[in-house]
């Protein structure tokens, strides 16, 4: 019996595996009103994959897509991923000075995180300047239980 529950909770969650690698996650950011030649990039957030089986490693990937390549706010940020299960992660680099025309910005962040128990998380990326937040996006992902986790349940 609870060999064909697993089974089950397994080809569900491939099923969901393959039909949500296929879908990138729609990503918000302040403001909301930017227009076509703004030149505050927009900010991408995907998870891959977006569904998993615990323990669920997961490569999160947050790119400023457009705008300008010396965007100010943008330069040189603190980057915070808070995972949603209660554990966050923070980031600092040692830049030089801002150089307006000459300083670029990074473009692509990536991380991995372990998720150990099922549930769905919401995972929030930030970026800051000092205290002031100057960017976010996020995403949700689904993790099943695995066989540790289903047989603890019982």
């Amino acid at each position: 019996m609870i060999e064909r529950q697993l089974g089950a909770w397994i080809a569900a969650g491939c099923l969901l595996l393959a039909a949500g690698s296929a879908h990138t996650t729609h990503a918000q950011q302040a403001p909301d009103d930017a227009k076509p030649s703004d030149p505050r990039p927009r900010i991408s957030l995907r998870a891959q994959p977006p569904v998993g089986i615990t323990p669920a490693r997961v490569v999160l990937t947050a790119e400023l897509v457009g705008g300008a390549d010396d965007f100010e706010e943008y330069y040189c940020p603190t980057v915070i991923w808070d995972w949603g299960d209660d554990t966050t992660s923070e980031s600092t680099v040692d830049c030089q000075p801002y150089e307006a025309g000459k300083s670029e910005i990074r473009r692509r962040f990536t991380v991995e995180h372990v998720f150990r128990r099922s549930g769905s998380y919401r995972v929030y990326f930030r970026m800051k300047q000092r205290d002031k937040a100057v960017g976010a996006a996020t995403v949700t992902i689904h993790v099943q239980p695995g066989a540790r986790e289903f047989a603890s349940l019982r």
